[in-house]
């Protein structure tokens, strides 16, 4: 057995990434060293709640340096990745050159734009913790400008949010702002007496929530009806220019906030062999994880297609739940491969998707069965703090939960160093 000690970069410290790392940290055969843009990681499928001002950002987030406290065989760099060096076992970033014997990718995705570059240029993302601050800064200038102008039609531009993407993050951010709108906006903005803001929600599909249930789509769409939210379905947005929404069936909707939630493309790794990028850039990955066309390098996650698995012949979901099995497969399978013991193909356990509409409203869809409402809200709450990193977050965030949900009353609209000004 070879004792060497085995070098291992990964550049990503999301689901896939950092599940693959903790995998390793006590094992002195490896010396990794997480590489990642930003010094932390953060629990993406509660970014919309940052947004909508219902929960501290330090909730869904946890420092990486701290996490690797104490652990001899982890190491952090932050920087972003420049390219692959395949041919001399080496990555540059942006703050380095590192070697590695093993690398793994698990950049995952970023926004995908579909080439609409007036969308690019001034829709609201929500795919990073900046995106997620951003977005809470924009709707409350949006609302304070309302306040102040005295023209009908500004007014009404400002009051009106469109949501572009109907799944399960265009459906739980309507929802949330929805219900904040209700709850909230007669008590702080008594200027909108009689005045109430219109959200859309629009999707280029047929139904909201596509790949889930028929039990789910229903219950999406009754829901938000309820709340108010104007659902617009079997619709594409076009372009978003002076200031209105243009929909590829003529329709133009005025409005300063269109929220772009439509779609992710995997995130572009330069150096890799010819043929191993497919569509949406996803890598080329075999059984195991490995990258078509190479002996040591690894993708997992978002980024990987993989087209192995006799249940997903078309590729796996991108879904945090295969990232995180990946992550942690891969780790056994190196941990095995150099002790020159058996290694297993990557197969994906669906565990089921979910999805929170509104307060105390949320589906779920099971392998065997989908549950709707109280239940399914309890259950998303529950799923939703383990993974958190630290006990501390998974604390705070239960509290935050619990007092915004009584109260209906979140106390964390606070325009922070917003990239416009009020002039």
């Amino acid at each position: 057995m070879d004792t060497a000690v085995k070098k291992v970069v990964v550049v990503g410290g999301g689901f896939a990434g950092l599940n693959f790392a903790k995998q390793l940290m006590s094992n002195k055969d490896f010396a990794v060293t997480l590489v990642d843009t930003n010094n932390y990681h953060f629990f993406p499928p509660l970014l919309y709640q940052v947004a909508s001002g219902f929960i501290e950002l330090s909730n869904i987030s946890y420092p990486f340096r701290r996490l690797f406290q104490e652990k001899e065989n982890m190491r952090f760099h932050m920087g972003s990745l420049v390219r692959v060096n395949k041919d001399n076992n080496t990555i540059d970033t942006t703050t380095g050159t590192l070697a590695y014997d093993y690398l793994v990718l698990a950049l995952g995705t970023e926004t995908n734009y579909f080439g609409i570059e007036n969308v690019k240029q001034q829709a609201l993302p929500m795919k990073t913790i900046e995106d997620a601050v951003n977005l809470r800064n924009h709707l409350l200038l949006a609302m304070e400008k309302a306040v102040m102008t005295n023209d009908p039609a500004e007014k009404e531009k400002l009051l009106t949010i469109v949501i572009a993407g109907g799944g399960p993050t265009g459906v739980e951010i309507a929802g949330m702002l929805a219900e904040m709108g209700h709850h909230i906006g007669a008590k702080e903005y008594p200027e909108f007496t009689g005045i109430r803001s219109r959200i859309y929600l629009i999707d280029a599909g047929p139904v909201l929530l596509g790949p889930m249930s028929k039990v789910a789509q229903a219950e999406a769409t009754k829901v938000l009806g309820k709340l108010g939210v104007q659902i617009i379905t079997g619709v594409a947005v076009k372009d978003y220019a002076d200031g209105k929404v243009i929909l590829d069936n003529g329709t133009a909707i005025p409005t300063k906030s269109l929220i772009w939630t439509s779609g992710v493309i995997a995130r572009e790794v330069p150096g890799l062999p010819e043929g191993s990028t497919g569509r949406g850039r996803r890598i080329l990955v075999d059984a195991f994880n490995k990258v078509k066309g190479t002996a040591n390098i690894f993708a997992i996650g978002d980024i990987c297609y993989q087209d192995t698995d006799p249940q997903y012949p078309n590729g796996h979901p991108q879904l945090a739940q295969v990232a995180i099995q990946q992550g942690k497969l891969l780790a056994h399978n190196l941990q095995q491969f150099i002790a020159k013991q058996p290694i297993r193909p990557f197969i994906y356990v669906n565990k089921g998707s979910m999805a929170i509409i509104s307060k105390y409203k949320a589906v779920a869809d099971l392998p065997k069965f989908s549950f709707k409402g109280l239940l399914a809200w309890f259950v998303w709450l529950f799923i939703h703090i383990i993974p958190l990193v630290g006990f501390r977050n998974k604390a705070k965030l239960a509290f935050s939960w619990f007092y915004s949900f009584i109260t209906n009353n979140p106390t964390l609209r606070l325009i922070i160093r917003p990239k416009e000004r009020i002039s």
